[in-house]
């Protein structure tokens, strides 16, 4: 990803609050338009998603979904490529987690379970990325088009699957069974009682998403792989005359990516759900680009941004139901404005920002100058 020429803490906060602040100016304009209170309805949001302990137990459920996929669209960014697929490697991905639960679940303990779960997930949703990164290597497909098609036919796939081969016997749900006691993740209020989080079906996948993020960043920024990605992300050219195989780096960021898509099965499947059904993923893989977009694809960023999401879904919820007219497409329509600022408006404020620290002395300059 392209930097432009601010200081890191402008380009990692400030531009990044700016672009948020602007998508709630305008969110705030269209609230007023309808005969609400804007502010009373951010305090709706704000409390609906922070002010109890199930709301935050939500918030925090749903950010878990989008640090995954955020993880998997930042890594393909750090080597210029943008992965749309994440939707379909997570759909693919709890196929891999579906299975695990379904063979294990009634034989040993979750805790078994968990570890062939997570590598079921992520090898599924890495597999599902890998003919896209092949075609992108080796034939020169695009990227883009080619993740946005597999999406589809990931939820083709899907639906064949659940309806003529790993249905409930004698259901009419496209779903496969019940996981039994051993294929569920434990809840996070099972754990700890004494944690008021309501009905919120928060689980241990959370922690799994804090110690991915921490791979994350440990890969990117700490390993020779983590340099050749980026350094091919920023110079293809370069990248070539210093020995990179630019279809090496392809296809092992896209896996990583495919990869990390395929964990946000876990949350779901394994950890909500207890069964693999039909639109489990209900569009997380393409939030995670704005929330990669919002997080400037560090690790960091993407805990931030999905907790931020993670508040729009629950305090939008609860936004909806205390103030009837502003409807969940009204809450759709904040999402959208949000995913508009922090991504396609991205570079609006950018140029003043930069002309305003170009302008400013240099603090060496300052100094000299007094």
């Amino acid at each position: 990803m392209s930097r432009g020429k601010l200081p890191a803490w402008v380009d990692y906060g400030l531009l990044p609050l700016i672009n948020l602040a602007a998508a709630f100016l305008v969110a705030g304009l269209v609230v007023l338009l309808i005969g609400e209170n804007p502010l009373e309805a951010v305090k709706i949001l704000i409390w609906g998603s922070l002010g109890f302990g199930e709301g935050v137990g939500f918030t925090l459920f749903y950010a878990t979904n989008f640090v995954f996929t955020g993880l998997a669209v930042a890594v393909a960014f750090h080597a210029s490529l943008f992965n749309i697929g994440g939707e379909g490697q997570a759909y693919v991905g709890g196929l891999g987690v579906g299975l695990a639960c379904l063979a294990l679940d009634r034989f040993v303990p979750w805790w078994v379970t968990f570890p062939v779960a997570v590598a079921g997930g992520a090898a599924f949703g890495a597999g599902w990325a890998f003919i896209p990164a092949y075609l992108q290597a080796k034939r020169g497909s695009h990227i883009v088009i080619t993740t946005i098609m597999f999406n589809f036919i990931a939820s083709s796939l899907m639906v064949y699957l659940l309806v003529n081969v790993m249905g409930k016997v004698g259901s009419m749900q496209p779903e496969t069974r019940i996981f039994e006691p051993g294929g569920r993740l434990p809840l996070i209020r099972e754990l700890l009682p004494n944690l008021d989080l309501g009905q919120a079906p928060l689980n241990l996948a959370f922690v799994l998403a804090l110690v991915v993020s921490g791979l994350v960043w440990l890969l990117i920024w700490r390993t020779r792989l983590g340099y050749e990605i980026r350094t091919f992300g920023a110079n293809p050219t370069a990248a070539v005359y210093a020995g990179i195989s630019p279809v090496r780096i392809t296809i092992l960021t896209m896996l990583i990516s495919g990869g990390l898509a395929g964990l946000m099965a876990v949350n779901e499947v394994m950890g909500s759900q207890t069964r693999l059904l039909l639109e489990f993923t209900a569009g997380y893989g393409f939030v995670g680009i704005a929330v990669a977009l919002m997080g400037r694809a560090h690790p960091v960023g993407i805990l931030l941004a999905s907790i931020l999401f993670g508040m729009l879904y629950q305090g939008g919820a609860e936004l909806a139901f205390e103030i009837p007219t502003i409807s969940r497409d009204m809450i759709v329509v904040i999402q959208g404005l949000v995913i508009l600022f922090a991504g396609a408006l991205e570079h609006v404020f950018r140029p003043s920002l930069e002309r305003l620290f170009a302008s400013a002395p240099a603090p060496a300059a300052a100094a000299q100058g007094s």
